[in-house]
């Protein structure tokens, strides 16, 4: 695969995807209200000039949890009860994503490299040693990185689908699935952002990353609020150039730190073909195939996802 192929894949590619009368009160209410005042603190910290939100529960060994593009801390609520019995869990919001400050000039940079260095100072600031780090999509790209700049910040590393594109360059037909998918997915969502019609870029991308064009017109409206709330960060990061460093996987041979690869059952073979390689770079890890889950993986099927990153968590 030459350079020009790589450099495309890394424009392209991105996951890659929220005082009545107490004899008066219905059941329902009783039980909205309880929610609402069992919602947890919304913390903030500065890291790198930039205000950066998240979720702080639980005591134990400390959980990390990055989401991936068109979400937020709010991605993982059906980890963080399952996962704060036992550990700490911390759920954090990226840089630009909900409820961040989203505003775009000229020196807003998408990178993931961005992102990494967002996530090695959260860390750091809130020192509380090595954690066990999850990411998926873009997240696991941003954890990935993460963890080869600084895996002294790293006990274990659990990577869902990380868009890892360069590593289609050991892959006899990776070329073909990479236009495949573009054709698919980033071309018409680039187009639909183009006529100023948001909503369709992002059933565009949903549908194209979980192999299901009915997905977003489908969705719950929770999980439908918390892909419109960071419409900001795809569009920008589309037309963004040089999104991802194009590893190798001698580059990824360099990390030690036990990891466990999530694939999707139902997921693209573009990323699942990502996780198959991955899973040769790497000196110590393990694959776990998730089922009935395309690319949404945590929310897609929260239980399985549960018990396999608390089972790999428990070993480690």
């Amino acid at each position: 695969m030459n350079s020009k192929f790589v450099v495309a894949l890394s424009l392209i590619f991105i996951f890659l995807l929220n005082g009545c009368k107490e004899k008066q009160k219905s059941p329902i209410l009783e039980q909205e209200n309880s929610a609402v005042k069992s919602q947890p603190e919304l913390k903030t910290v500065s890291v790198n000039d930039y205000d950066i939100s998240y979720i702080d529960i639980g005591i134990g060994e400390p959980v990390v949890f990055v989401h991936g593009t068109i979400g937020d801390y709010r991605t993982w609520n059906a980890q963080m009860d399952v996962f704060s019995k036992n550990h700490r869990v911390i759920a954090l919001s990226r840089r630009y994503a909900h409820p961040n400050s989203q505003i775009v000039n000229d020196s807003t940079d998408y990178r993931v490299t961005v992102h990494s260095k967002d996530l090695i100072e959260f860390l750091k600031t809130i020192n509380i040693g090595p954690v066990h780090l999850v990411g998926h999509s873009y997240g696991a790209f941003t954890s990935l990185l993460t963890t080869l700049d600084n895996p002294e910040l790293v006990k274990s590393l659990t990577l869902g689908e990380p868009p890892v594109m360069s590593l289609l360059q050991y892959v006899a037909e990776g070329e073909k699935h990479g236009n495949d998918f573009a054709a698919k997915t980033f071309v018409p969502a680039a187009e639909a952002f183009n006529s100023n019609n948001d909503e369709k870029a992002v059933e565009i991308f949903i549908g194209g990353v979980l192999n299901d064009s009915l997905y977003f017109s489908q969705a719950p409206k929770e999980i439908k609020d918390i892909m419109l709330d960071n419409i900001t960060e795809l569009k920008g990061i589309i037309f963004t150039e040089n999104l991802f460093p194009p590893l190798s996987c001698e580059d990824i041979n360099k990390l030690k730190t036990p990891t466990l690869l999530i694939k999707g059952d139902k997921s693209p073979i573009i990323l699942t073909t990502v996780i198959d390689e991955l899973s040769k770079c790497l000196e110590n890890n393990q694959v776990a195939i998730l089922p009935n889950a395309s690319h949404g993986l945590e929310y897609e099927n929260p239980e399985d996802f549960n018990k396999i990153v608390l089972n790999f968590i428990g070993n480690h």
